[in-house]
C-alpha cells in the first residue's frame, strides 16, 4: 500500500464537532436510538415505574411508542377521508395510499397488543 498524499480528514476532529464542557450535549440521532432500544417510551424517557423488570420496561415502552405512531397513522387517515368527502379531487391521496396507511394501523395495533400482553 501506499501512504496517501491528503491526510484523512476523520483523524482530527473539525472545530465544529468539538464538545465544550460548559454547553448541555444535546443527544443525536445514534444517541436517541441507544436511548430507545433501552427502554425509552415515547416521549423519550425510560418507562417510569421503576419497580418493573427491565424486560417488561421496554415492552411497555416499545407498546407506547406503537401507540404513538398509531395516533399519527389514523390522523392521517382521518385527513385523507375528509379531503376525499370535501376536497379537491387532485388532493385525495388515492385508494393504495389510505390501504396502505390502514394496514399500518392494524400492524402498529398487533404490534402493541402482543407487547402489552404481559409474559407468564
Amino acid at each position: 500500500m501506499t501512504t496517501p498524499k491528503f491526510p484523512c480528514p476523520l483523524d482530527r476532529p473539525a472545530p465544529a464537532n468539538t464538545e465544550d464542557a460548559d454547553e448541555p450535549r444535546i443527544p443525536g440521532f445514534i444517541d436517541t436510538v441507544h436511548r430507545i432500544g433501552a427502554g425509552a417510551a415515547a416521549d423519550g424517557h425510560p418507562w417510569p415505574e421503576p419497580q418493573l423488570r427491565l424486560g417488561r420496561r421496554i415492552a411497555l415502552a416499545d407498546t407506547d411508542c406503537a401507540l404513538a405512531g398509531l395516533r399519527i397513522v389514523q390522523e392521517l387517515v382521518l385527513a385523507s377521508e375528509r379531503v376525499r368527502q370535501n376536497g379537491p379531487e387532485s388532493e385525495y391521496l388515492g385508494d393504495r395510499v389510505m390501504e396502505g396507511l390502514m394496514m399500518a394501523g392494524v400492524a402498529l395495533t398487533a404490534h402493541a397488543t402482543a407487547r402489552a400482553r404481559p409474559t407468564e
